[in-house]
């Protein structure tokens, strides 16, 4: 089983949200929600939250449509505002949802914000010792060294201009 890369950043945490969990688990969001919600005491706040309007804003923008349903008459959106589950929330689901697929799922995920926090430690490592390199190397390394932390920064990515361009003759 592969846990997608669905990991976001918000509020300073690593979450995964409500709707990429159920379609893990086999259930629909409506039912995951349910049962948190039926257990809500085993979720403080630091294990899930809800969005605000506006981050669920920023995410549809980020993902495009949140089309959660197939069945004709329904909407393209969700009604309510979605979850964020930190890994320990994740954690906590498997008390709630108890399936054998539940507890398969809960293992991966477990294993993936392992390997996710393996990756940040590797580069933070990374980091460090190229500080160190630095330090004990005179100036004439200094090319190389900011050639390097370019190459260990996340890539720039340009914003489309916005509106209708036009030509001069």
């Amino acid at each position: 089983m592969e846990v997608p890369d669905t990991f976001l950043v918000l509020r300073g945490h690593r979450v995964l949200l409500d709707a990429d969990l159920a379609a893990l688990y086999g259930v629909e969001t409506k039912v995951l929600n349910r049962a948190v919600k039926r257990n809500i005491e085993r979720f403080p706040a630091d294990f899930m939250f809800q969005l605000t309007a506006e981050e669920a804003r920023r995410l549809r923008c980020q993902i495009g449509t949140l089309n959660e349903d197939d069945r004709p008459g329904r909407g393209e959106h969700r009604k309510y505002l979605p979850h964020g589950f930190t890994e320990q929330g994740v954690a906590m689901l498997s008390s709630v949802l108890r399936s054998p697929r539940a507890v398969q799922v809960n293992i991966e995920i477990m294993r993936a914000f392992v390997r996710l926090r393996q990756m940040l430690q590797a580069n933070a490592d990374l980091g460090r010792g190229l500080a160190d390199l630095e330090k004990r190397h005179d100036a004439q390394f200094k090319v190389v060294f900011d050639a390097i932390r370019q190459l260990m920064a996340p890539p720039a990515k340009p914003k489309p201009p916005i509106g209708f361009g036009r030509k001069e003759p």
